[in-house]
């Protein structure tokens, strides 16, 4: 099969190129897994962290991707959950130790021996994966293959935010960073908090445009003075810089709540002119959001099935994956991208 690997640790800003297509073995499925003839897979920024090294992998080389999108293509031994050509999709989860008190509470997002697809396995970026048949998801038939992918990890850590976020109608959100789950936040939002204003924050005026495009009451740089104070916000960006500024814009009681595995290092200095009194006083509250659990995936295929929920899409080919990760580097980002694989 095709893939594109990581081999090492990268810096993006002088190594263009930090894929590899190379030709492997197809693998094969152990008791209770399957294998999944991928077609599409999201590119995330979770992966710039990778290949940064903002986050290590489990070994190099690695396969990175976790919004997979295929169809089932052989079975392990015992494995009956899905039948040889039903459409799966996989997700940022790629397994959990099942016997923890997170595990047996429905949180095995916060599990000690909690696995990542394309981190501590590989991934999505290939033409086969295999994965446990309890961590593979039904995709409702209302998405073709590219609308679902995003679903699995931007939908899903991104209607975790909201459901974190605690936010009722009516009450104003903002959104800091603007990319694939920003995006589909706000669609959420529309259909779930019709009253609610979402307030968009942006360093690029493209991605600021794309988001009153999509009915966001306004948008702007995290800089700018705010018509309105905020009663959440839920931030995806890279930076630090952006949690002073939601700090700042957050209502009395207000959450800010931190959709980020990890942040770079380069403005962490802002946080010293973070001001207690004018930033986090007033039971002003700052949450992160720590992976997804499956329960998290199964109910957000529900829920957007059941909404129309569709994410804006940018396609590549697989050999273009460091084209599309280039982008992502670059702030190029309209609404989701997705590699095309069969």
């Amino acid at each position: 099969m095709r893939a594109m690997v990581l081999k090492g640790k990268f810096d993006l800003l002088r190594d263009k190129f930090p894929l590899d297509i190379v030709d492997r073995p197809v693998p094969i499925p152990q008791a209770k897994e399957i294998l999944v003839k991928i077609a599409v897979c999201g590119v995330c920024h979770t992966e710039l962290d990778e290949i940064e090294g903002r986050m290590t992998p489990a070994k190099f080389p690695i396969i990175l991707g976790h919004q997979i999108l295929g169809h089932v293509e052989d079975l392990g031994v015992s494995a009956s959950r899905f039948k040889i050509g039903e459409r799966v999709g996989i997700a940022w989860i790629y397994s959990a130790c099942g016997i923890c008190k997170h595990c047996r509470t429905g949180k095995e997002n916060l599990c000690n021996e909690f696995k990542a697809t394309g981190r501590d396995a590989d991934g999505g970026y290939a033409e086969h994966i295999v994965v446990s048949e309890e961590y593979a998801y039904r995709i409702p038939e209302v998405f073709s293959d590219a609308e679902a992918a995003p679903l699995l990890c931007a939908g899903a850590i991104g209607y975790r935010s909201l459901k974190l976020a605690d936010l009722h109608d009516g009450e104003n959100v903002g959104l800091t960073g603007f990319g694939a789950s920003g995006h589909l936040v706000l669609k959420i939002v529309q259909h779930q908090y019709p009253r609610s204003k979402v307030f968009v924050f942006s360093r690029t005026e493209a991605e600021r445009q794309f988001a009153r495009g999509l009915g966001a009451f306004w948008a702007g740089d995290g800089e700018d003075e705010l018509p309105e104070k905020l009663h959440a916000v839920i931030d995806t960006t890279p930076a630090w810089k952006p949690i002073v500024e939601a700090l700042k814009n957050l209502e009395s009681g207000g959450r800010l709540v931190v959709n980020a595995i990890r942040k770079e290092d380069g403005d962490k200095d802002v946080l010293l002119n973070l001001n207690y009194q004018r930033d986090l006083w007033m039971e002003k509250e700052i949450k992160s959001v720590a992976n997804i659990t499956r329960r998290d995936v199964e109910d957000f295929l529900k829920l957007a099935a059941s909404l129309s929920i569709r994410p804006e899409i940018q396609e590549y080919p697989l050999d273009e994956a460091n084209a599309a990760l280039m982008d992502l580097k670059n702030r190029k980002i309209l609404g989701a991208k997705i590699l095309r694989i069969a």
